[in-house]
C-alpha cells in the first residue's frame, strides 16, 4: 500500500554526525507513529527511536543523548539526528510505521530497504 524510503547513509569517522531521512505517504506518517530500527550483523533488529504523532519520543538507552527523531508532516519525512557516532552504531537503519502505546511502540508491517551507516574508528 505505502512504502518508506530512507536515505542519508553513509561512511563517517567515530565523533562524527550523520541525518538520515525517512520519506514516507502522508497518510501513513499522519496515522501512525514512526519508529528507527537498526541491524548490525549477527544481532536482533532493534528499536533506536520512536516518535508519535504528536510528538512523544522515545529512545534506547544505548543513543540518549546523542540522537535525535523528529517529524514534518508537511514534507512526508521522519529524521534521525545522528552525533557523537560511535563504531558500534554501524548497522542497516530502517525505518518504521507502527504504534505507540502504554509506553512502547509496536511496529507495524511497514518498512522501508534501509540505509547502511558505516562508522570507523
Amino acid at each position: 500500500q505505502v512504502q518508506l524510503v530512507e536515505s542519508g547513509g553513509g561512511l563517517v569517522q567515530a565523533g562524527g554526525s550523520l541525518s538520515l531521512s525517512c520519506a514516507a505517504s502522508r497518510r501513513i506518517l499522519t496515522a501512525n507513529a514512526m519508529g528507527w530500527y537498526r541491524q548490525a550483523p549477527g544481532k536482533q533488529r532493534e528499536l533506536v527511536a520512536a516518535i508519535t504523532s504528536g510528538g512523544t519520543t522515545k529512545y534506547a538507552d544505548s543513543v540518549k543523548g546523542r540522537f535525535t527523531i523528529s517529524r514534518d508532516n508537511a514534507k512526508n519525512t521522519v529524521y534521525l539526528q545522528m552525533n557523537s557516532l560511535k563504531p558500534e552504531d554501524t548497522a542497516v537503519y530502517y525505518c518504521n510505521a507502527g504504534a505507540y502505546g502504554s509506553g512502547s511502540y509496536y511496529p507495524k508491517d511497514y518498512w522501508g530497504q534501509g540505509t547502511q551507516v558505516t562508522v570507523s574508528s
